[in-house]
């Protein structure tokens, strides 16, 4: 017979590890978490950096509201938010962050250091937590907002550390993600540095087009068409590009819902089937579009880490995706304008040669020039080609003359032949020895 087992009630830190495990799950987990409190908390400039690919040091600073002094160790308890306070807030939902687990599952496998001040207080507080536990509060001098320090992910579960990727890979992972949150929040200047070096920085202008041009670059960003589009419960706006932009994967399908970057298989089918006709088989198109709606018919308490949602009316959302995209590619402007039965405007010039423009010492010929100014003008335009007097093309010959003309140009020809042969004759006669005339010996005298 088999033993029985008792249900227990586990304790708290084995708790936090299973937490941590959910919603942390790499590098680029912590700093979502923490980028997305600094924006909830009315930041106009987030700076990240990371070094080795952010397993030894996160530090994410923002100008945002802060925390009191009171209030920094509840932040890290589990399920505390400041976000929601019942039910009926999970409805309305208006904030990036609303779980209450973020802070406890990294303070659960990391050492973090915290350092916050608000602006009606005097001075900031720094507060240091390790593995759970806390180690420190106190007070120190702080500019306004928040600063947190991550230092050693996951040095308590180093089983977890095993299955972390190279540096090089963990630090893409996290500059994808900046770009994501760039895109979604243009209202919000972001500075990425790794490993002391600045690989990404927004201006904050509220321009989507700014940002796509600071991370895509030139050439697509002159290959966008804006898009706007709006019914009684979605606004969609931003950007699709043209087909020639397209690529082999999804990584530039790019949509927004209430400014949170989302995966979702309604608003990507929308998306790739109003490309149809667009675009090859296996290509992908670049869109960065803006949804927002009511939370009503939006539900994002759908996974821990909030990376999917789920609508009330996803046939309408299909709809209105598929719409929007599918007019801005059906434009006039992507249609090519090709003139049919018109000549093209002749822009090319009279090039001088070295010929057409006398030299100084030629003084009649500059004489002439001035006095017939239209043959200077005939031999710009032609300087290659002899004009004949026209007086020698005034009429046509009459057969009788052509005749005649044949037949002294035949008897000139065959003249010239027999000169040319009798010559070649004497000259040969002239030249051989046997044909030569015997030489006489000179008579004795006549006595």
């Amino acid at each position: 017979m088999r033993n029985l087992k008792k249900i227990a009630v586990l304790d708290q830190h084995t708790i936090d590890k299973i937490a941590a495990g959910e919603v942390v799950e790499r590098p680029s987990s912590v700093v979502k978490e923490l980028v997305e409190n600094a924006i909830d908390a009315g930041a106009t400039a987030v700076t990240v950096e990371i070094s080795d690919g952010g397993k030894k040091l996160i530090r994410i600073t923002d100008n945002g509201g802060g925390m009191e002094a009171e209030q920094v160790p509840l932040a890290f308890l589990r399920h505390a938010t400041s976000k929601i306070e019942k039910v009926e807030d999970l409805q309305h939902i208006a904030s990036l962050g609303f779980r209450g687990e973020a802070l406890s599952s990294i303070a659960a496998v990391a050492q973090v250091e915290l350092i916050t001040k608000t602006p009606s207080a005097i001075c900031g507080v720094r507060y240091v937590i390790e593995g759970g536990k806390e180690q420190s509060l106190e007070e120190m001098g702080a500019p306004e907002g928040t600063t947190f320090l991550v230092k050693n992910l996951f040095y308590n579960t180093p089983v977890r550390s095993k299955f972390l990727k190279s540096d090089m890979t963990e630090g893409n992972y996290i500059s994808a993600l900046m770009e994501q949150l760039a895109l979604s929040h243009p209202e919000i200047s972001f500075k990425y540095i790794q490993n002391k070096q600045v690989k990404l920085h927004t201006s904050g202008n509220y321009s989507v087009k700014d940002v796509i041009y600071n991370i895509y670059g030139r050439d697509i960003t002159k290959s966008l068409l804006e898009v706007s589009y709006e019914n009684d419960f979605m606004k969609i706006e931003g950007f699709v590009g043209k087909p020639e932009i397209s690529r082999g994967n999804r990584t530039f399908e790019n949509y927004y819902v209430n400014g949170r970057y989302v995966k979702n298989k309604i608003i990507t089918k929308a998306i790739e089937d109003a490309y149809k006709g667009f675009l090859m088989q296996h290509k992908f198109p670049f869109v960065s579009l803006h949804i927002e709606m009511e939370g009503n018919d939006l539900d994002v308490n759908v996974h821990p880490t909030k990376m999917e949602v789920r609508f009330a009316r996803g046939p309408e959302v299909y709809d209105g995706v598929y719409d929007t995209v599918r007019r801005a590619l059906t434009k006039r402007e992507m249609i090519p304008q090709v003139s049919v039965g018109k000549d093209e405007p002749d822009n090319s010039r009279n090039i001088l040669r070295p010929g057409a423009v006398p030299e100084p010492f030629e003084v009649k010929r500059r004489e002439q020039l001035q006095q017939n100014p239209q043959r200077q003008y005939s031999r710009q335009a032609q300087p290659d080609t002899i004009r004949e007097d026209s007086s020698y093309l005034s009429g046509t010959f009459t057969r009788d003359e052509e005749k005649l003309f044949a037949g002294t140009l035949r008897r000139e020809e065959a003249a010239d032949v027999t000169t040319s042969v009798s010559k070649q004759k004497t000259f040969t006669t002239a030249s051989s020895p046997e044909t030569a005339a015997p030489v006489s010996s000179p008579e004795p005298p006549v006595p």
